[in-house]
């Protein structure tokens, strides 16, 4: 049995060893895949210097600072969002010209088998998928702290700088909750801190105005406070001007600036998530799908490279044209449903994992009815 599995081994990968048209394939999708990037986005990006031009002049915006901390950060960013896209336009670009020229025919008139021509493509895929995985996770996220803060500065983006109605659990059996807080001054209004031992309230603290120390972690200063303790059937109440006291927030936990999701690698994406669902935060969907988003638009590409290479196999009346109209109209309704099903997940009751996966999930059964059509 062990030398059955041995040989059967050996046999498998002496099948998939690489050859030179799988060499030729990898080249010629991951070439056109990337010569795609390059071109739709050198025309994004003229497009936006046309659109901001104005505004760069205006706050005197530094030549440096605009190709480096913006279009140099701005590229990664684009490219990955519209990556579903490129990899369906290179796929169905050259698979059709090799359709085209009756490359494929070719091919399967030497006994492979499209299985055996999805080889090259899967591997292309995967490393579209790799890169794509490690940009959104470390790279863009890096990148998109720079891209933030030059867009706040010479865009006039502005950050967000006051919430209201914040309510979480700061430790167990402790709920704080401000009316509204403004980071101007790091300054929370009408606050109130209640702690719980079995599901009894022992101590209500109220405060007119809470102001966070910046100088210390979680150091807090409490002004015109009122304290009551309850023990047993006695209550004591304590009232002051100023009281300092530790306590387990910070700003940055409720106060969520535009794009903060985008700034933080998957691994902090994830601490955070935990977190604030620890104490409580509900307004936290936003990072979830951000989170969920990375992995799926990743896992897509084989998804749309299987879609793409069933497309364009065979050799059709309409020619390269059509396989590049109907390519192009997938990848953009894919890119379409994305965010639709990631806004239900953001707006609604949907869960965020659900939601972003949902195309995948849709356009695989689509893979699988047209691969099951394509020519074998």
């Amino acid at each position: 049995m062990k030398n059955w599995k041995q040989t059967d081994i050996k046999a498998l990968l002496e099948k998939m060893r690489l050859k030179r048209l799988d060499r030729y394939i990898i080249v010629k999708f991951l070439g056109t895949y990337f010569f795609a990037i390059a071109l739709i986005i050198s025309i994004a990006v003229v497009f936006d210097i046309n659109e901001n031009i104005d505004d760069f002049i205006r706050t005197k915006a530094p030549l440096k600072a605009i190709a480096f901390d913006y279009y140099l950060n701005f590229i990664p960013y684009y490219s990955n969002l519209f990556s579903p896209l490129f990899v369906f336009i290179a796929v169905i670009f050259f698979t059709s010209k090799l359709a085209e020229n009756s490359e494929i025919i070719a091919m399967f008139s030497t006994g492979m088998s499209f299985n055996r021509l999805m080889v090259p493509y899967m591997l292309s895929a995967g490393i579209i998928a790799l890169v794509s995985y490690v940009l959104s996770t470390e790279v863009i996220p890096t990148g998109s702290v720079t891209r933030l803060q030059f867009e706040q500065t010479y865009k006039n983006k502005k950050k967000v700088n006051f919430a209201r109605n914040i309510q979480l659990e700061v430790d167990t059996g402790v709920i704080a909750y401000m009316e509204r807080y403004e980071s101007f001054n790091n300054t929370g209004y009408r606050f109130s801190l209640d702690k719980f031992e079995d599901h009894k309230l022992v101590s209500h603290l109220t405060a007119k105005r809470i102001t966070y120390d910046t100088t210390t972690v979680h150091k807090w200063i409490v002004r015109d406070y009122m304290l009551r303790e309850m023990k047993g059937m006695r209550e004591t109440i304590t009232e002051g001007a100023r009281l300092d006291t530790i306590i387990n927030m910070e700003p940055q936990d409720f106060l969520i600036t535009r794009g903060q999701q985008e700034t933080m690698t998957s691994p902090k994406l994830a601490e955070y998530i935990d977190k604030q669902k620890q104490r409580g935060f509900a307004n936290i969907k936003l990072f979830e799908v951000e989170y969920h988003r990375r992995i799926a638009t990743s896992f897509a590409a084989f998804i749309l490279t299987l879609i793409g290479l069933s497309l364009s196999s065979q050799k059709r009346k309409g020619g390269m044209g059509l396989h590049l109209g109907i390519g192009i109209g997938l990848s953009f309704s894919y890119i379409l449903f994305q965010s639709i099903s990631s806004t239900f997940a953001i707006n609604g009751s949907m869960s965020p994992a659900l939601a972003v996966w949902i195309p995948n999930i849709l356009y695989a059964f689509i893979a699988a009815y047209l691969y099951y059509k394509a020519p074998k």
